[in-house]
């Protein structure tokens, strides 16, 4: 029995939970502003589209653990988000679970795929947007692309993730795109990659001995660092374009209570690299706090207005 829960356990670690809490909430976001625009909202619609979502995230997870060397480097730790999980550790779960999950995923995706065919209620629009969201994911993390690897995985995942799921829930929703998506998705796709950089950094030491050339290897911790500061700024310097543009008042506003955590992250990177003791977790426990607690203002905002 105990090693039924401690083999779960270790699949809900492979299986990244709060990317997946993210992807509901940035696919949430898309048919709140649909509904903030007063179009009609179709529930069926809604769970089909999420699921797909789903689907598409965990098989990108999968393969993606199934794909990266499992290799330990000393001091280093799994990540929660994005990364490593190291539930493939020596003594965990094999490469198989995670190749027979990816396997599964794309089967179920496949099924659901064939069940908006079949219906014909899917948007053009909305088809092209998700084709993107699975090259995205795919060619993340699967041979012999590997965008991870290439120095614009990072920026490749934050317009998929924080940018085309919700433009994916609004056109599935509408049939259309509209500027309010671009105006609310710019600041997360901005804050979701200063995420990435941040969550880079516990691993730099891994990635250097695997040659993995992300964009913090290519560019240099400390140029990488400086991207990440002027990545936050651009996302609040967004805010304030959008709100000029019509962003609607209680998504700006709520924006303004992230400016601390916003603060914090900065100052966080800002003692790192003037040599202070690196206090890594209080770093990515800030990045994901404040990319989360984004989407979520966004997401009430829009639903209360």
């Amino acid at each position: 029995m105990n090693i039924t829960l401690e083999r779960l356990r270790l699949f809900l670690r492979l299986s990244h939970p709060l990317p997946i809490l993210a992807g509901a909430l940035l696919y949430g976001l898309g048919s709140a502003i649909a509904s903030y625009l007063g179009r009609p909202f179709d529930l069926g619609l809604y769970l089909l589209g999420q699921s797909l979502v789903t689907m598409l995230q965990l098989a990108a997870h999968y393969s993606f653990e199934y794909h990266e060397p499992q290799v330990e480097v000393e001091g280093s730790r799994s990540n929660p988000y994005l990364g490593l999980s190291k539930a493939l550790a020596e003594g965990g779960l094999s490469l198989q679970t995670a190749l027979n999950a990816t396997i599964v995923c794309m089967v179920i995706a496949a099924t659901l795929v064939s069940i908006m065919l079949v219906g014909g209620q899917i948007p053009l629009v909305a088809w092209l947007i998700l084709l993107l969201i699975f090259l995205g994911y795919f060619f993340y993390s699967t041979p012999p692309v590997r965008l991870l690897t290439s120095g614009y995985g990072e920026l490749v995942l934050s317009l998929v993730i924080a940018g085309l799921i919700p433009t994916f829930s609004f056109a599935l929703q509408t049939g259309e795109l509209h500027r309010l998506m671009l105006m609310s998705t710019t600041p997360l796709v901005a804050l979701h990659f200063a995420m990435m950089i941040s969550f880079e950094l516990p691993e730099y030491a891994r990635n250097v001995k695997l040659e993995k050339r992300t964009l913090m290897i290519r560019l240099g911790w400390a140029t990488a660092m400086r991207i990440h500061d002027l990545t936050i700024v651009f996302a609040i310097a967004s805010f304030l374009v959008a709100f000029i543009n019509g962003l609607p008042r209680r998504v700006a506003l709520g924006a303004l209570i992230a400016l601390p955590l916003a603060a914090v992250q900065v100052w966080h990177m800002e003692r790192i690299r003037r040599g202070f003791p690196a206090r890594l977790r209080n770093l990515t426990i800030a990045a994901l706090g404040l990319f989360g607690l984004t989407i979520y203002l966004e997401l009430i905002g829009y639903l209360l207005s």
